[in-house]
């Protein structure tokens, strides 16, 4: 049934292959027509319909680019060259799919663009290149980050334009806002080791966050020893912060449960159960270690002062032990009860380790912080 139905829709897909390029044309779809025109002979060198509108097809599109490249040069937009280089580019495509096809060059020489690509792409990156110039000369770190943009555009254009490259990087330097990260004051000479940790955590991740290409975060102690100048100061001081407050609650309960203990079967066979209730006190310890604490930061601008930024941060984390005892009928207990039992009372992390894990949740909240502030520089 399957096969009868294809032969009959067959002719019909067939027909209606034939007439597409003819429909792209119709539409003034000109371009994907010589596509479909070119494709149609590789199959069919002697299709009728594709022979006589083949040439038809490529001449208007070679006038409607054309017209476009006219058009864009007698305007005053500053990138032109990069629109026509994308019109001469899509009318060397054309030229590339004919001249690969021996039915289609037998009834149309199309043009060869690249000298026109290669020009169009000279005069782009050259106009690329005068705007970063021009933009480095402002002397000011927004132009530079502009000016970068425009010497990688030029050498995405040509490869090795002039000195771009050189450009380039002095532009990515001159643009970068240098943020130098406060060494952590604490007055508890017990917990600086675990700051100095956080610190060292927080930079790296900040870092690796990608946060702006034009920001570069750099521990206080690094740049004081190479000499480099902030533009940016992020102050950070830990507040009201608490490590290894400990919690304990001890309950007990009464458990009971009917169960049965045996079972017999009465003279008309029916089996009958006996019961028994069975009874335990579970006793629960719980024991909870909570660490807490707020960052405050400030975020400065070192030429004038000024604070840019500022925000508290908070972050907590409470660590638990749970462990129970019985006495009485085991037989008493719910499964859950039964997890219980068993465990034991074992310490609490070190204040070291409480510290780190408390603070681990502001990593995300200042790294929020830093995104919003630094999108759009």
């Amino acid at each position: 049934m399957q096969n009868r139905y294809w032969l009959l829709i067959a002719p019909i897909l067939f027909i209606l292959s034939c007439k597409s390029g003819e429909k792209l044309y119709n539409k003034g779809r000109y371009d994907d027509a010589v596509k479909a025109f070119v494709k149609k002979l590789q199959r069919r060198p002697e299709h009728t319909t594709s022979l006589q509108l083949l040439p038809k097809a490529y001449a208007q599109s070679q006038r409607l680019h054309e017209d476009k490249v006219n058009g864009y040069l007698t305007s005053d937009n500053p990138l032109k060259w990069e629109y026509v280089r994308q019109e001469y580019r899509s009318l060397q495509s054309l030229y590339d799919i004919i001249h690969a096809s021996p039915a289609a060059s037998a009834i149309v020489t199309p043009k060869d663009y690249r000298t026109a690509i290669t020009g169009a792409q000279e005069n782009a990156a050259e106009v690329r290149y005068q705007r970063g110039v021009a933009l480095l000369e402002k002397e000011d770190k927004a132009s530079a980050r502009r000016a970068y943009d425009e010497f990688i555009a030029a050498l995405k254009l040509v490869k090795n334009y002039r000195n771009s490259e050189e450009l380039r990087d002095e532009s990515f330097n001159r643009g970068v806002v240098n943020v130098v990260i406060s060494e952590m004051q604490i007055s508890s000479s017990y917990y600086q080791f675990s700051a100095d940790q956080f610190r060292d955590v927080l930079i790296r991740n900040l870092q690796n966050r990608n946060i702006n290409r034009f920001v570069v975060f750099t521990d206080e102690r690094i740049a004081r020893n190479n000499n480099l100048q902030p533009d940016q100061y992020l102050e950070l001081r830990f507040y009201d912060f608490v490590v290894g407050q400990t919690y304990v609650d001890r309950s007990q309960r009464d458990v009971s449960k009917e169960i049965v203990t045996s079972s017999y079967k009465d003279t008309s066979g029916k089996v009958i159960n006996r019961y028994e209730t069975v009874r335990a006190t579970v006793f629960l310890t719980r024991a909870s270690v909570i660490s807490q604490g707020s960052l405050d930061y400030r975020l400065i601008d070192v030429t004038n002062n000024n604070v840019i930024s500022t925000n508290r941060l908070p972050g907590s984390y409470t660590w638990v032990n749970e462990f129970g005892t019985y006495r009485g009928d085991k037989r008493a207990l719910s499964d859950d009860d039964k997890r219980l039992i068993g465990g034991s009372d074992i310490p609490p992390p070190p204040p070291q380790e409480l510290f780190m894990l408390f603070t681990r949740p502001i990593y995300d909240q200042l790294a929020g912080d830093m995104h919003s502030l630094y999108n759009n520089l």
